[in-house]
């Protein structure tokens, strides 16, 4: 299975925020996994959009069950991070998730082999395979873990 969702009507991969492309459905997609990749710096947004994104990415990975989003915003071309990157960091350091994101560790405080790494690890097994990417730390993503799925929306 090379793709996270599908479409519950037609059967045809989907993405997890998009109407099905092939049959128009607007049913909620069937998940094949707990744990999605999100590229919040597909197609170059700006940083407002990219935190209006994860958003509405969050709403729906509650709805479907999501328990961690491996989300991937960029380093940034200078050297020192990137726009989306920043105002990702900013907006989990201060709680803007708080109501869906339970815990999150940034790339680059998390490389292979270190207690923010072994932690991760204990809190949930399954990501072990989404963490060969950070080997060294790798800065232009963050893993969140979504919280219980008994919270009010």
């Amino acid at each position: 299975m090379n793709h996270s969702f599908e479409c519950p009507q037609c059967g045809n991969p989907r993405g997890m925020l998009d109407d099905c492309r092939q049959c128009g459905s607007e049913q909620l997609p069937i998940a094949h996994s707990d744990t999605v990749v999100l590229n919040l710096k597909f197609d170059s947004p700006s940083a407002e959009e990219a935190l209006d994104r994860l958003t509405t990415a969050l709403r729906r990975a509650f709805e479907l069950g999501i328990k961690a989003i491996i989300l991937i915003h960029g380093y940034g071309a200078s050297g020192e991070g990137g726009k989306i990157k920043w105002a990702v960091h900013d907006a989990l350091e201060n709680n803007y998730f708080s109501d869906r994101v339970d815990e999150y560790y940034f790339g680059e405080k998390t490389p292979f082999g270190s207690d923010a790494y072994h932690a991760l690890l204990r809190r949930r097994a399954g990501l072990k395979a989404h963490l060969k990417y950070f080997k060294d730390g790798n800065a232009g993503m963050t893993i969140l873990l979504l919280g219980s799925q008994s919270r009010n929306t």
